[in-house]
């Protein structure tokens, strides 16, 4: 896959959950095990929409980095870097109970990014 290509669908997924955590998010959580109690409970999922629609843009930015530059590879090894915390941080969640029934997809899904951004990686030495 190109960087462009691999670039535009990562900006697209991260995207997507910025926006559906920021629009949505009462619909969106319950499916991970997650109450949203009050206004506050849904302005930090609307916060981190901030994070998540940021890597999106970033990613999107930088689609025309060349294969094989510096800047190709220091932006898909923040990107790698970016999907294992995803994969630390949501495991310990599903680990300790806070994420059950569809929250398991979580870890997989920022596993599968972290190895579609190493496979990139490869692709860019």
């Amino acid at each position: 896959m190109t960087n462009k290509t691999f670039l535009m669908a990562h900006g697209v997924i991260y995207m997507f959950f910025a926006l559906a955590l920021f629009f949505i998010p009462g619909i969106l959580w319950p499916n991970y095990g997650l109450q949203l109690n009050d206004q506050y409970a849904v302005f930090l999922s609307q916060h981190n929409s901030i994070f998540l629609g940021g890597i999106g843009f970033i990613s999107f930015l930088f689609r025309e980095a060349e294969l094989g530059s510096d800047t190709a590879q220091k932006i898909l090894n923040g990107l790698f870097w970016t999907n294992v915390l995803g994969v630390i941080v949501t495991l310990y969640a599903c680990f300790v109970g806070i994420f059950t029934g569809f929250g398991w997809s979580d870890p997989a899904f920022f596993a599968l990014l972290a190895a579609l951004s190493i496979l990139q990686l490869g692709k860019n030495r």
